[in-house]
């Protein structure tokens, strides 16, 4: 169990994203077969995953205790308002852990859910709080234009809506390095110039600081929270954890030991925080990538019911569920 000698969590000398993974009985926090919003790739147990002890592991900062997630503690000071999990399939993988975190709360609750073009909100009525995710993979847009599909890296036009909502947890990588038939585009522009292609490092930091100069000049942080959410680490072929021999997340049953010591050591790292050391109004940055490359046993693996191996996605109820974790004791600290 927590250890309570330590530091209160939301004073500035904790660290949240410093520590290490404990077994703990009490999680998960919901029963995955309960909850009817989880996309069946990231259902383990439905593709008759064996092992359950991927499920009870807590994160445990060095220095302090998290708060253990409260739904409805969550729907009460949320009341009214509005949350948005904006970016990819790994954004989508954050949104239905929160929502099932919640539906687990109040599971006789008057809940709706709807989809429209690139939405899907769910909503909890007898709080009036909605939950969405935007799909938007480059946050920057993609347009069909006469000649193709053009990735603008100086353009977001889906900020019309983002700016009126409570919440927004902002999430973007993977896509950028998509190329062939999975490239959802044909041509780059940035200003009057169109490209076929450029360096994707280069492409993600531009368009992060596209991203970066609207919420500095469209988003009220008076009003509406930022947040952005550090990269997700995939498991393949060995390269995000030092054990030779192992090929990918399969068979992986626990977690890495020793502590994670966030950083930013990777490519993806240093341009995130390079960015968001510019934005002038307070943007949280959700530092989850080194605790999380600590969980290879927590991907779907061979039981995600589409293909061979995702090393990639989590499984639900699983390591989402401990960024949410984070997420709420950050939104709990601005209260």
């Amino acid at each position: 169990m927590a250890n309570s000698s330590r530091k209160p969590w939301h004073e500035k000398s904790c660290n949240m994203y410093r520590g290490s993974w404990v077994h703990d009985i009490s999680y998960p926090l919901y029963d995955s077969s309960a909850c009817r919003f989880i996309r069946k790739e990231f259902d383990c147990l439905m593709y008759g995953r064996p092992d359950h002890l991927y499920l009870q592991y807590r994160w445990q900062p060095n220095d302090c205790n998290l708060p253990r997630f409260n739904g409805q503690d969550f729907l009460k000071k949320m009341k009214g308002k509005k949350v948005m999990y904006v970016g990819d399939s790994l954004s989508l993988n954050t949104f239905q852990s929160m929502v099932c975190l919640l539906h687990a709360a109040v599971p006789d609750s008057n809940i709706t859910r709807f989809s429209k073009n690139s939405v899907t909100t769910v909503i909890f009525q007898d709080y009036g709080v909605s939950v969405s995710h935007f799909h938007s993979p480059y946050l920057v847009d993609v347009e069909k234009e006469k000649f193709g599909r053009i990735l603008k890296l100086d353009s977001i036009k889906d900020g019309k809506t983002w700016k009126y909502i409570d919440v927004l947890v902002f999430y973007s990588w993977g896509w950028w390095f998509r190329a062939g038939s999975q490239q959802p585009w044909d041509y780059i522009q940035e200003g009057e110039a169109i490209v076929r292609d450029m360096d994707r490092r280069v492409a993600f930091q531009k368009g992060l600081t596209t991203w970066a100069k609207w919420v500095d000049s469209d988003v009220d942080t008076n009003k509406t929270t930022v947040v952005f959410q550090g990269f997700s680490p995939s498991h393949y072929n060995g390269r995000d954890w030092n054990e030779p021999g192992v090929t990918n997340c399969a068979s992986q049953r626990e977690p890495m030991s020793g502590s994670a010591r966030p950083g930013g050591s990777s490519l993806p790292l240093q341009i995130v925080e390079e960015v968001l050391s510019t934005i002038k109004k307070p943007v949280h940055f959700l530092n989850i990538t080194a605790l999380s490359q600590l969980r290879k046993d927590g991907h779907p693996g061979s039981y995600n019911g589409v293909r061979p191996m995702d090393c990639t996605h989590w499984c639900v109820a699983g390591l989402p569920d401990t960024w949410n974790e984070l997420l709420y004791a950050t939104l709990l600290h601005q209260k």
